[in-house]
């Protein structure tokens, strides 16, 4: 089993900056590739960024490219979220996930393993 808690979450405004972490525990996460999703109007869940198991490969939603960075730290079995310029539409509960393999890919049904959530909330 593997039990992953998203940290950093909050209220900012718009043009202002946050950092999620995604702590793993349990089995290890370094293995495989990472990803954040949030909900989104419509849909079960909306790909916001993923990374590889080395962090070499980074993939991004269109809406975020430019603005928000995934990394990750293998030492600390973590997972990360930069978001700068954050708009009001950013504004969701975002989980992280691990991913059942080592490549990033976008798709919900690539990632086996799910965290609580952390709710970012972007004031205009």
């Amino acid at each position: 089993q593997v039990q992953l808690v998203e940290s950093g979450g909050g209220l900012v405004q718009a043009g202002g900056s946050l950092r999620l972490s995604c702590a793993a525990s349990g089995r290890t996460f370094s293995s495989y590739a990472g990803g954040w999703f949030r909900p989104a109007p419509g849909k079960d869940g909306e790909f916001v960024a993923g990374i590889s198991w080395s962090g070499s490969s980074t993939v991004y939603a269109d809406s975020v490219k430019g603005r928000f960075a995934i990394s990750r730290d293998n030492a600390k079995n973590t997972v990360y979220l930069q978001m700068n310029s954050l708009k009001p539409e950013d504004t969701a509960k975002y989980y992280c996930a691990r991913s059942s393999g080592p490549t990033a890919i976008r798709y919900e049904y690539g990632y086996d393993y799910w965290g609580q959530g952390t709710q970012v909330t972007v004031s205009s």
